[in-house]
């Protein structure tokens, strides 16, 4: 018995100090976040007054809110399908086909992801440089010598676009190396029964390799929403600063501009209240849709 109550003793003293850790900076900051967001506070003063309610019905009607509420919902989508769809992809010609020097080409692909955010936004804005970017000088050769540059970090149809992109590179090489790891395990006997039976490699893929690694899948599917919404405040804040005409504000460089910049902190807190319900649904939606049985081999 006294053997019990000194182990148990022992579990106590080796988690006290990262519960007590987690509570001071996770737990604490997070419920100071919702108290503030119903309170109009300029953030640098001692007046406060509380509001209530009001400043989530002043983001209703917030038309800058809203298009940054639909421009990270978009980044989601798009950053999420294409990165991932394209990691998997890289990974399974890496991992099954047979090509020379697969070493190297994990190297390559996986040197964006080893860069710091702020050198590859400096990267993707001297490729979209209107005068002298090398998209518009390849362009340039199918185009006329009349024709005006495009702007790609200047036009607000295509901005959020050009954001994406740059996300998209800088973040397939860290999902492929994920995937090949989950793809290498699959047995090889899978696939040699599979030849036999004359399946295609496509078929192979979608019948064996997707359901085998989909544990990994959905695990790195929620993970990597979550790190857009993150990612995309630096990306943006990097590149465009939320501009032309807040046409690429995200949610977070939208509430840090509200609560640090327009000294609007109460209303800045009531953007990032929205912003942690929504990662959280988010998160628990693509859960319940991707739930299915665990496979095992």
């Amino acid at each position: 018995m006294s053997r019990r109550k000194g182990r148990n003793r022992f579990i106590f003293f080796c988690l006290f100090p990262a519960v007590v850790l987690f509570l001071i900076f996770m737990v604490y900051p997070t419920l100071s976040v919702f108290r503030m967001s119903l309170y109009k506070w300029g953030g640098f003063t001692s007046k406060k007054s509380f509001v209530g309610f009001n400043n989530f019905q002043l983001l209703i009607e917030d038309n800058n809110f809203l298009r940054s509420m639909q421009n990270t919902v978009l980044l989601i989508v798009l950053v999420s399908v294409f990165t991932l769809g394209m990691a998997l992809v890289f990974a399974a010609i890496l991992t099954r086909e047979k090509l020379r020097g697969k070493s190297l080409y994990r190297i390559i692909f996986y040197i964006p992801n080893i860069l710091s955010i702020v050198v590859v936004s400096n990267i993707f804005s001297a490729i979209y440089d209107p005068a002298q970017g090398l998209l518009n000088s390849i362009l340039a050769i199918f185009r006329s010598p009349e024709a005006e540059p495009i702007y790609w970090l200047g036009n607000q149809k295509i901005i959020i676009f050009s954001v994406a992109v740059a996300m998209i590179w800088q973040a397939i090489g860290y999902y492929m190396v994920m995937y090949m790891a989950s793809m290498s395990s699959v047995p090889e006997s899978l696939y040699e029964c599979a030849d036999l039976e004359g399946a295609t490699h496509p078929r192979q893929f979608f019948t064996i390799t997707l359901p085998l690694i989909w544990t990994n899948l959905r695990t790195t599917l929620t993970f990597f929403i979550i790190s857009t919404i993150n990612l995309s405040f630096t990306i943006v804040k990097a590149m465009t600063d939320g501009g032309p005409n807040s046409s690429s504000e995200v949610f977070l460089s939208y509430m840090y501009k509200q609560a640090y910049t327009n000294s609007s902190y109460g209303y800045g807190m009531a953007i990032c209240v929205v912003v942690f319900i929504f990662s959280f649904a988010l998160s628990g939606i693509l859960n319940g849709i991707t739930r299915r049985e665990h496979l095992e081999f």
